[in-house]
């Protein structure tokens, strides 16, 4: 859990500090029009810290960590984030700074998509496994017992 805490925070900070480098790279250029840095930010808080915030609050439900196929997800997803964010930086900072960017950034961009793909695919698949499937049996199952709780009743006689 503290792997996935650490990944919050990690993006937690470096979502504020793109947002400093937008500010301060525009306002040294006099640059007024649209960049890819403009969305950096929210892009890193959004993907990065709150995704992983999420998947925290998931794995305290469901041990998510226990499947091998987390461990793939979390590296593949990261490295995704880190491939599409960097290349939204250069193409960004090129745009501001009068430069072109070649197809080549946006190819590896793609790449960097793909694996975000990859790495949902892969927590989706982590998740499957970690909750149970419906009882195919007829008919829904009778309730539990402290399904009919009262609240602040307890379930012991």
């Amino acid at each position: 859990m503290r792997k996935i805490l650490n990944a919050a925070h990690i993006y937690m900070i470096l979502g504020v500090v793109s947002g400093l480098y937008y500010r301060e790279i525009t306002k040294l250029t006099d640059f007024t029009g649209d960049t890819q840095l403009g969305v950096v930010h929210t892009h890193i808080l959004a993907l990065g810290m709150l995704f992983f915030l999420i998947v925290l609050a998931l794995e305290k439900l469901f041990a998510l960590t226990s499947i091998r196929l987390f461990g793939w997800f979390f590296w593949i997803y990261n490295a995704g984030l880190a491939v599409t964010v960097a290349m939204m930086i250069l193409h960004g900072t090129l745009t501001v700074l009068g430069h072109p960017s070649g197809e080549a950034i946006a190819m590896i961009a793609g790449l960097g998509h793909i694996l975000l793909t990859v790495g949902l695919i892969l927590l989706f698949i982590t998740l499957g496994k970690r909750i149970p499937a419906k009882s195919a049996s007829a008919g829904d199952p009778a309730p539990d017992q402290t399904d009919r709780l009262i609240p602040g009743e307890s379930p012991l006689p």
